[in-house]
Parts: structure tokens; C-alpha cells; sequence
């Protein structure tokens, strides 16, 4: 297994049209997480990124929803997704879209989030499946040197080993877009009998994988003390000097008789 550290600056971009189709992934992602935000209660809601910022979440019950990114002018919030300016357990939801393949530190992404999150909170992970056709294109040479086919993909089973370490209970593992999503793709396209079959019957293998956890954090019951009632103090009774010579001469004058 590769080491989730990248060894190299990721290139994030900076919108989603700066990525190939980038345009039908968001919407894909969106119709995804459309029934979850629904599900969703609480105060606070953060997206992390240039790519979380531009997803929209239309019918959502947390009306403040703050962006925190160092490169989208949609961001509320600047600042690093590593390093979150945030108190500790401040947040109800917390979106990462698509950040994880374009982090230095993926690992410690999510250990921000779940620094951040509140306990029963809520986590929303996407990103490119490996285990899929947009997998290959990392394989081709004329790809892998283009972007997002030279980062670093993980697979879904690794996002969730990830978050089963931190304590969160995986509510959905959803895929989306059976598709290389190389050329042009459209909703038309998307609409090809290879889809809805890939879709029905092949759908580990979506090019996009949505992950929806919460955070569980088990109260910790105070274990009382067993208290024991220690024996009464009693004291040795030792003899006295005038007791002892008593009885030495008892003893004498018991063998002379």
C-alpha cells in the first residue's frame, strides 16, 4: 500500500472547470448528496476547498454555511484545509469534495475534520474512484502526466479504514458516473444503455464515490471507587518490665518446688 503522504505539492485547482467534465461531476455530486441535506441538523456547516465551495446545497436546514479555501473567491474563510482556524468540536457538517487527492497530508485533512466536528456530527467525502475507468486513465502515459490523472487516488475502502480509526459509523458509500470522463461527456451520454447497466449491475465501479459518516464518540461512565471500611486499630499489647519479672520469678519458684 502506498503511503497517503504525497511526496510532491498537488496542483488543487481552482474551480471545478479547471478539471476535465469537471462541470457533470459537480452536478452528478449534487443529485448524490441531494436527499442527505435534508438529514442534516444544527448550526454550523463548513466546505472545505475551492471544489466544496461551488457545490450547491439548495435544501438544507443549516441556513450558515461557511467556504474555507485559499484559492476560491467564493470562500467566506481563508485559510488552509490542514490547519483549520476553528475551535475544537464548533461544526455539525463538513463537506470535503474532491480535496483529498489534492492534499499534501490527506490523513490529516480528515483528522481536521474531525477535530472540528461536533460528536454525532456529520462527514461528506467525494473523489475519484480508482477501482474504475477514471482508474485507468492513470495508466495510460499520455494521461498520467495531466491533471487529475497524476495525483494521488485512494480508494474508498481506505477512506472508510480511515474513518472507522477516527470512530465514524458509515451511513452511505455511494458511486456516480460510470464513465473515463476523458473527451466530452454529456447528459446525453450519460444516458447510454452502458450506464444504466454499469449503473444496475456494475456499481462499485463508478468513477466518483460519494461517502457520508458520522461521528460517534462513546460518553465515558465514571467508574466509582470500591470503598472498604478498614478494620478497628488494635493495638499489641506488650508486657511490662515489673509484669516480666513476675513472671521469671513465678517460674523460678515453680521449679523449685
Amino acid at each position: 500500500m502506498k503511503p497517503a503522504l504525497a511526496f510532491r505539492q498537488p496542483h488543487y485547482p481552482n474551480s471545478w472547470k479547471a478539471l476535465p467534465n469537471g462541470e457533470v461531476i459537480k452536478k452528478a455530486i449534487e443529485q448524490e448528496l441531494a436527499p442527505w441535506w435534508q438529514k442534516f441538523f444544527g448550526y454550523h456547516l463548513i466546505k472545505l476547498g475551492a471544489l466544496s465551495s461551488e457545490i450547491e446545497i439548495p435544501d438544507c436546514t443549516i441556513n450558515h454555511q461557511v467556504s474555507i479555501s485559499i484559492k476560491n473567491g467564493l470562500a467566506n474563510v481563508v485559510g488552509d484545509i490542514d490547519d483549520l482556524p476553528l475551535q475544537e468540536h464548533s461544526v455539525d457538517v463538513c463537506l470535503l469534495s474532491h480535496a483529498l487527492e489534492f492534499s499534501l497530508d490527506p490523513h490529516h485533512v480528515v483528522r481536521e475534520a474531525n477535530r472540528v466536528l461536533i460528536p454525532n456530527g456529520y462527514l461528506v467525502l467525494t473523489g475519484f474512484n480508482p477501482l474504475s475507468l477514471v482508474g485507468l486513465n492513470r495508466l495510460l502515459p499520455y494521461r498520467r502526466s495531466k491533471t487529475p490523472w497524476n495525483e494521488h487516488f485512494f480508494s474508498p475502502m481506505r477512506i472508510k479504514d480511515w474513518l472507522h480509526l477516527m470512530g465514524f459509523e458509515i451511513l452511505a458509500d455511494q458511486r456516480c458516473l460510470h464513465s473515463s470522463l476523458t473527451g466530452k461527456v454529456s447528459t446525453d451520454s450519460l444516458e447510454h444503455r452502458w450506464h444504466k447497466l454499469a449503473k444496475s449491475y456494475l456499481p462499485a465501479l463508478g468513477s466518483v464515490y460519494v461517502i457520508v459518516a458520522k461521528k460517534r464518540v462513546l460518553p465515558l461512565t465514571p467508574i466509582k471507587p470500591k470503598w472498604q471500611i478498614r478494620s478497628g486499630f488494635r493495638p499489641v499489647k506488650v508486657p511490662s518490665l515489673s509484669t516480666h519479672r513476675e513472671l521469671v520469678d513465678h517460674k523460678k519458684g515453680h521449679q523449685k518446688r
